[in-house]
C-alpha cells in the first residue's frame, strides 16, 4: 500500500543512492548507520510522528512473528476493533489487505511512517508491526513509539549478515531497549516468553517497566503445530493487556485457521501435503517432529537454503531432514547469484553416507514437488519447506520469477488447471 507522497520521496531516494558520490561516501565507516537514522528521523518529521496517535505493538524473534501478530490482529478484531498490520506476509489496513511484494520485513525509506500515518487516517485503533534484526540494525524501528513490545524466541539465524549469533541477538535486544528508553509513552509494557534459553536478558533490557512472562496458551487453537502455542501465549497475554475480554479471544483462536505458508494443510486426505516457510534449522526440526506419521512415511521437498546468506546451517538442514524424512528431495529455493547446484550440494553433505540413498536432487522445484507428490502413499505426509507463502522465486541480479508452492501443490492435484 504506497502512497503517492511516498512513492515521491521513493524515486528522489532511488535516485540519490545511484549517485556516485552517494557510493562513495556510503564506504566511509558508520555511514550507513548515519544514513538509515537520518532517513528514520526525516520520515517520522515528514509524516508528523503519526505513532503518537495510535496504539502500536510490536514483535520481535526468530520465528512465529508473524502468527504471533496475526493472532492478536484476530483478537483486536473479534472484540470490534479496527487495525493495521504490517508483516512479512501481508500489508493490511482495515478491512484492505494484500500481500507483502516489498521484500523486506520492516519496508524502509519511510515506509513504516508513511503506514503508520495511512492506519491514522483511516480511523484504526491499533497498528502491529513485524520487528527484524536488519530492520533494527537500519534503525527503522526508530522515531516509533511502542505501547507494546514483546519477544518470542530467538534461535541462529542472518549470522553471516550480522557476523555473529550475539551481534544477530543483540539487535533483538535493542528493540527492547530503544522501546525502554523512548518518552513519548509512558504505559508501555513488555512481554517475554519464559521458556526460551534467553528470557532474562529481554527482561532485562526492558529496564523499569512491566515484563509479562508468557508461556504456553492452555485454549483450544484452530491452527496445527504444537510450537504455535507459545505465539498463541505471547497474543494472548497481549490482548489481556488491552482488556479484550477472555471470551474474544477465545473464539478468536478457535477461528484462526493460521498464517498461510505456515503448516498450512492443502491436502489432508488420502495423504497429506502441508507448505510450510521453515527456514532455520530449529524451525525445521519443529514442522518435522509435529508432522511425522506414526506408521506411514514422510516426504520432505527441501528448499529451505537461499543463495549468499547462513551457508552453515546448509549441512544442518540436510541432517535434520535425514532425522525424519523416508524421502528426501532438494530443491531450488531462492539462489540469487550463487549455483542452486553448489547451495543443494552443501544441503546434502550434512546427510549421513548411509541415508544418501534416500536422497534425489531436483533442481526444478515444480517439478520437485510434483516427483513428492507421486511418491505418497494413503496416510503419508508430504512436507514442503523453504517458501511458505512467498510469491516469487529470486535469481541473478536481483530477477523475481512468479511463484507460488501451494499453486504448484493444487495444480499437480488437479485442484485447478494447469
Amino acid at each position: 500500500m504506497k502512497s503517492p507522497s511516498w512513492n515521491r520521496i521513493n524515486a528522489i531516494l532511488e535516485a540519490t543512492k545511484r549517485n556516485s558520490l552517494f557510493k562513495l561516501l556510503y564506504k566511509i565507516p558508520f555511514a550507513p548507520s548515519a544514513y538509515h537514522y537520518s532517513l528514520a528521523l526525516l520520515g517520522a518529521l515528514i509524516y508528523g510522528f503519526p505513532s503518537r496517535k495510535i496504539r502500536v505493538v510490536g514483535v520481535t524473534g526468530t520465528k512465529g512473528k508473524t502468527t504471533t501478530l496475526e493472532l492478536i490482529n484476530a483478537g483486536l478484531e473479534e472484540a470490534g476493533k479496527k487495525t493495521a498490520l504490517l508483516s512479512s506476509v501481508r500489508i493490511k489496513l482495515d478491512k484492505k489487505t494484500e500481500p507483502n511484494l516489498l521484500g523486506n520485513t520492516q519496508p524502509g525509506r519511510f515506509y513504516a511512517q508513511n503506514f503508520i500515518k495511512e492506519a491514522v487516517n483511516k480511523g484504526c485503533q491499533y497498528v502491529l508491526l513485524e520487528i527484524g534484526s536488519e530492520g533494527v540494525v537500519r534503525h527503522r524501528h526508530r522515531f516509533i513509539d511502542f505501547d507494546r513490545a514483546a519477544f518470542v524466541n530467538i534461535h541462529p539465524e542472518h549470522i553471516e549478515s550480522h557476523g555473529s549469533f550475539e551481534r544477530y541477538r543483540n539487535a533483538k535486544l535493542k528493540f527492547f531497549r530503544y522501546v525502554r528508553g523512548a518518552l513519548s509513552k509512558k504505559e508501555k509494557k513488555f512481554f517475554v516468553n519464559q521458556d526460551d534459553a534467553n528470557a532474562d536478558l529481554f527482561i532485562k533490557a526492558a529496564g523499569k517497566y512491566p515484563v509479562v512472562l508468557t508461556t504456553p496458551t492452555q485454549k483450544s487453537l484452530k491452527m496445527k503445530g504444537n510450537f504455535n502455542r507459545e505465539n498463541a501465549g505471547v497474543a494472548e497475554a497481549i490482548l489481556r493487556s488491552f482488556d479484550i475480554p477472555e471470551e474474544q479471544i477465545k473464539s478468536a483462536f478457535n477461528k484462526f485457521a493460521g498464517v498461510p505458508g505456515r503448516m498450512e494443510y492443502v491436502q489432508e486426505e488420502p495423504f497429506a501435503v502441508v507448505v510450510d516457510y521453515a527456514h532455520t534449522p530449529n524451525s525445521l526440526e519443529m514442522v518435522y517432529k509435529n508432522l511425522k506419521p506414526t506408521e506411514n512415511k514422510m516426504i520432505c521437498v527441501l528448499g529451505s537454503a537461499g543463495g549468499g546468506r547462513d551457508k552453515w546451517k546448509r549441512p544442518e538442514m540436510g541432517l535434520i531432514a535425514s532425522k525424519y524424512c523416508a524421502k528426501i528431495i532438494l530443491t531450488n529455493e531462492d539462489p540469487f547469484d550463487e549455483d542452486p547446484l553448489e547451495i543443494l550440494e552443501e544441503i546434502k553433505t550434512g546427510i549421513p553416507e548411509e541415508k544418501k540413498g534416500k536422497t534425489e536432487i531436483v533442481l526444478d522445484r515444480g517439478v520437485a514437488i510434483k516427483r513428492a507428490i507421486s511418491l505418497a502413499d494413503k496416510g503419508d505426509v508430504v512436507i514442503i519447506t523453504g517458501k511458505g507463502s512467498e510469491l516469487s522465486i529470486r535469481v541473478k541480479s536481483g530477477e523475481k520469477i512468479p511463484w507460488s508452492d501451494v499453486g504448484v501443490v493444487r495444480r499437480v492435484l488437479g485442484y485447478t488447471k494447469q
